[in-house]
């Protein structure tokens, strides 16, 4: 055996032991794709499926860390241990995090139940880092009864999060009512419960009530068949159980989770245990009617669709004679005598060999 192999061996037996020494190093041998990384997460994929992923999305300064902070203090109040992935903004300097969500939950950070890992967009769209999924895998396979995923922020491109978690929280604020409509389309698809923090400003009850309004109406939508754009998540027609209710829907029906609206001061704690109660409903509600089968298999399927890309990028982009056919076909764009995309499908056919893994046969 190698000593690589030995290595590996060996972080995966004090990772199996929960060391977390092994679980920081695992998270950094993922995040930035080091040797071995493959290998450690095929053996860690049979131990995954066990924790409940939590996102937490929601444009910047609505208390998103504040209130992931209140989360973990209620959950290990219970007795529940809890990792957290806190997707930072990328320093334009270091490429790094800049551990803002890091420095704001110190207060939990020194928990022994508690690992938080902050982690740069580095320029991934969808308001998480690419290696998001990965990591969340990596917290899940190490034991963690929850793992919260808190994205940067919440937009028309960032709704990573939905891909990535059982159960999306939106975290808004009395002063996100302007932006609303800008951002409706991507908050309905993406969240399963609301939260207007900060409910003691000024336009908090507004913008409760604005979004009571846009879930009903997106719930009439559904019902009468002239919107699908909930059924990969759900995959059942609305319910239209209170929208400020914690509890769980009635299941008879067959239908589909209505997110709730929520209210919280997440600075002194006020409005947690209705978000508990919420989550725990939504999880009911997810088990009982089998959409959380369907979430986390849409997640393996999509993951799966994930590699593949990634690794036919690597092998045709980082293939010297690939680079250089592909100079060769400039000047026949430049004069219009090709376009980019006979260009592109010559390049798919003539890499065939290549995507496959057999280069040695390429140029036979």
């Amino acid at each position: 055996m190698t000593a690589n192999g030995v290595a590996a061996d060996r972080l995966l037996a004090d990772f199996t032991a929960r060391k977390p020494a092994a679980l920081a190093r695992a998270i950094s041998i993922v995040e930035n794709h080091r040797p071995g990384c493959d290998r450690l997460l095929a053996a860690l994929h049979g131990r995954t499926g066990r924790a409940r992923r939590i996102g937490i999305t929601g444009p910047p300064g609505a208390g998103k860390s504040t209130l992931a902070t209140q989360l973990v203090r209620a959950y290990r109040s219970q007795g529940l241990t809890v990792g957290v992935v806190a997707v930072d903004p990328t320093s334009t300097f270091t490429g790094g995090a800049l551990l803002g969500d890091r420095i704001r939950m110190e207060q939990v950070a020194l928990d022994p139940g508690v690992y938080i890992r902050s982690l740069a967009t580095r320029g991934a769209l969808g308001g998480l880092s690419a290696t998001t999924r990965e990591i969340a895998d990596v917290m899940d396979a190490y034991g963690f009864d929850r793992v919260l995923i808190e994205t940067v922020g919440v937009g028309q491109s960032e709704l990573e999060v939905a891909r990535t978690a059982d159960s999306c929280v939106v975290v808004l604020v009395p002063e996100s009512g302007d932006a609303i409509q800008t951002l409706k389309a991507g908050l309905m698809e993406i969240a399963d419960i609301f939260v207007v923090n900060k409910a003691d400003r000024p336009g908090a009850d507004r913008l409760r009530s604005e979004l009571k309004v846009m879930v009903q109406m997106r719930s009439s939508r559904v019902r009468r068949g002239h919107d699908e754009s909930r059924a990969p998540r759900s995959g059942f027609a609305a319910h239209a159980h209170p929208s400020d209710a914690a509890g769980p829907p009635s299941l008879g029906d067959g239908s589909a989770w209505l997110p709730p609206v929520l209210t919280a001061a997440a600075a002194d704690g006020t409005g947690v245990p209705e978000l508990l109660s919420a989550l725990d409903a939504h999880h009911e509600y997810l088990s009982a009617s089998g959409v959380l089968v369907e979430r986390r298999r849409a997640r393996l399927r999509a993951r799966v669709v994930d590699v593949v890309d990634l690794r036919v990028r690597s092998r045709l982009w980082q293939d010297p004679d690939t680079e250089a056919w592909l100079d060769t076909q400039l000047a026949a764009l430049e004069s219009g005598g090709t376009t980019p995309f006979d260009v592109a499908d010559e390049l798919l056919s003539r890499s065939a060999r290549l995507l496959t893994g057999e280069a040695d046969d390429l140029h036979r």
